[in-house]
């Protein structure tokens, strides 16, 4: 009998926010789903925007992944039934004091690799929602990970900070987590009438010299509606231009299940 295949494991990050990022995690999240995989989502943030967007109250939740990192809760004691077929592991406000906590522990950036191992054999793909920031939830979810993928509005402005986040992951490379690798930028907010968004797609990827992942993710007030039912956008519109981007992005990254 052929040995189980180790879950992909995916952070996306940027420590700009505003990008798209947990929208994205939603979305690639469901996209999986549909096409048959055991999907896995992570809240890193404190603001717990993915939790509250697939219709979990933070406030109500009995554990989080604060309890996890901090009190060595199981992981698989906090995990919650989410809608489009995902589960997921919420966020918290408490979050927020996890990183002056983890701080003072050693090996503090393989806390969140530690406690995904329990659950590694229950999932195929596991996402990874990091904060907006490169503090030590960010680096332990690199640590963590075996890919990459970074949200990117196509906006000029967009592009400060990912240097400095490619740079992090070449330190993560080299000291933490030599299995890292970049899937790609994963550009969002497109507006396919502006030159101006079109000229930043064209020079994203010669300028970092990494995978641009297509399509674009386009701009579109639907994204804006599918939180406030608890849902992603493959949930709250089928058919809509972006869930049918994010549809070919997953099915780029992950493939039809064998």
């Amino acid at each position: 009998m052929a040995a189980r295949r180790a879950p992909r494991i995916i952070a996306l990050a940027n420590q700009k926010g505003g990008v798209a990022k947990t929208t994205s995690v939603a979305s690639l999240g469901a996209a999986a789903a549909e096409l048959g995989y055991r999907v896995l989502l992570v809240d890193l943030d404190p603001q717990a925007c993915l939790t509250f967007s697939l219709g979990i109250d933070p406030d109500a939740v009995e554990g989080s992944i604060h309890t996890v990192l901090t009190a060595g809760i199981p992981i698989a004691d906090v995990v919650v039934h989410a809608a489009d077929g995902v589960d997921l592991v919420p966020s918290t406000i408490d979050l927020a004091g996890a990183e002056a906590i983890l701080l003072a522990r050693p090996a503090r950036e393989y806390v969140i690799r530690t406690a995904l191992d329990e659950v590694n054999k229950d999932y195929d793909i596991i996402l990874l929602d990091c904060p907006p920031s490169l503090g030590v939830l960010t680096l332990a979810a690199l640590t963590a990970a075996n890919g990459l993928i970074i949200p990117m509005p196509c906006e000029m402005l967009s592009h400060r900070g990912v240097g400095q986040l490619l740079d992090t992951v070449k330190d993560v490379r080299r000291i933490l987590n030599k299995k890292l690798s970049v899937i790609g930028i994963l550009p969002t907010l497109f507006d396919g009438r502006s030159n101006h968004s079109r000229e930043v797609l064209d020079d994203v990827g010669s300028r970092y010299g990494i995978p641009v992942l297509s399509p674009p993710i386009p701009k579109t007030v639907r994204f804006a509606e599918a939180p406030a039912l608890g849902r992603s956008i493959l949930g709250t519109a089928r058919r809509s231009k972006g869930a049918m981007a994010y549809r070919e992005v997953a099915a780029a990254i992950f493939g039809a299940r064998a």
